[in-house]
């Protein structure tokens, strides 16, 4: 399987290198205000995917990090069950007690 997944990953690096070197032209991009960008049509392409990718990232991280805060307290919990199990079959494993001692 890792073999395979090197074989891709080496295919599409190879087609995203290939795309590259075919782009290479300058192109404009045009923002409000009439501000330009020149550039590579590929270095473009990079940064805002790239942005993009970070963008996504960023949105994440709330959902991630809640996530993580009930993951630690569904870990705590089961282990506040566990410790009570162990109590419970250490107080079964032990044998029962008098009700009361007579003295006569």
């Amino acid at each position: 399987m890792k073999i395979l997944f090197r074989i891709v990953a080496a295919i599409l690096f190879v087609v995203f290198f290939g795309f590259a070197l075919k782009n290479t032209q300058e192109v404009a991009l045009r923002f409000f205000f009439d501000y330009e960008m020149r550039g590579p049509l590929v270095m473009l392409l990079l940064a805002f995917f790239a942005g993009g990718a970070s963008l996504g990232i960023l949105a994440m991280l709330p959902t991630v990090f809640r996530h993580r805060r009930e993951l630690a307290r569904h870990r705590k919990t089961i282990t506040t069950m566990e410790h009570e199990q162990v109590v419970q079959q250490r107080a079964r494993a032990q044998p029962p007690q008098p009700d009361s001692v007579v003295n006569k």
